[in-house]
């Protein structure tokens, strides 16, 4: 496919960080493939450092500390990470909590049952940013802890590697990683690339919406992709780390953004703000498109059509 200004657009569909991914680039091909390939080996290198299913990574390190407790420095990325998780959670009023990944112990959403009450107290006395001290570059953790980037890393990749696309010369890019998508520019031809929104409740890879997108991230979150569904509720995957349980009232929310990391932070705080989501939404002033779980819909973002 070649754009009308004459750059080729040159797609690499791949898998990383447990996620569909794609980048598209708009240059020649003998300079595109390297390049492609650089950005792979950045995504590569962040998900070895900051998975938490490798044992040889980073994240893996400073839980095998937190498992009994005790103190480790991190590097200056780690801190940087760490410092945006810890503004989030004062965003959020504690919301979005970077500790609360232990829940999942008592979540299976590859079953139909809901997990017993019994399975989730134990947890729940183990989760809380606010007892873990946090003194850059030291991080002290009480015993039993755990610590998960997981709703950070994805996009911060996403910022990482269009950067690194932009600093190679590349005139224009779509970054996309499990659907948290970074744009490094117009499309060669002056348009703008065209993201498509999801329907929460409708077939999957069917959109909703689409928004016209320059340059800048757009992010969505929902309670669609990993779920248990008993009668007619749907229990999703975003925890509430006061409670242990699946966050109610929004379906989805989508946020577009500057960066990719912000977009997804924004989206993700929504969804567990619930019906205080919307309103938190609209003082944060970025665009963005709400749908509840009944199907009412809000938002600032302006729609093109598919």
């Amino acid at each position: 496919m070649t754009p009308p200004s004459g750059f080729p657009l040159h797609r690499y569909s791949f898998r990383a960080m447990g996620s569909p991914c794609e980048l598209q680039l708009c240059m020649d091909e003998r300079q595109a493939l390297p390049l492609a390939g650089r950005a792979r080996a950045e995504i590569e290198r962040l998900e070895q450092r900051y998975s938490r299913y490798r044992e040889d990574s980073l994240l893996s390190r400073i839980n095998r500390v937190a498992a009994s407790g005790g103190r480790i420095g991190v590097d200056a990325e780690t801190a940087s990470l760490l410092d945006y998780a810890n503004q989030c959670h004062q965003e959020s009023d504690g919301l979005f909590d970077i500790s609360s990944g232990l829940l999942r112990r008592a979540w299976r959403f590859d079953t139909a049952e809901l997990p017993p009450q019994e399975s989730i107290a134990p947890l729940l006395a183990r989760v809380g940013w606010g007892k873990i001290r946090w003194a850059s570059p030291v991080l002290e953790i009480p015993a039993g802890m755990e610590l998960d980037l997981g709703g950070i890393v994805k996009e911060y990749a996403a910022d990482r590697v269009a950067t690194l696309l932009t600093e190679a010369g590349c005139p224009s890019a779509m970054v996309n990683l499990g659907g948290d998508i970074r744009v490094t520019a117009p499309r060669p031809d002056g348009s703008a690339w065209q993201i498509g929104i999801r329907d929460p409740r409708g077939t999957p890879g069917a959109p909703l919406e689409c928004v016209a997108l320059e340059r800048g991230a757009v992010a969505t979150s929902g309670d669609y992709e990993r779920c248990i569904v008993i009668g007619d509720t749907r229990y999703g995957h975003l925890l509430d780390p006061r409670t242990g349980w699946p966050v109610q009232h929004l379906a989805s929310v989508t946020v577009v953004a500057d960066f990719c990391v912000l977009a997804g932070s924004a989206s993700t705080i929504a969804m567990l703000r619930a019906e205080h989501g919307p309103a938190w939404l609209a003082e944060l002033q970025l665009p963005h498109l709400w749908i509840d779980v009944r199907g009412r819909r809000g938002g600032t973002m302006t729609p093109v059509g598919m």
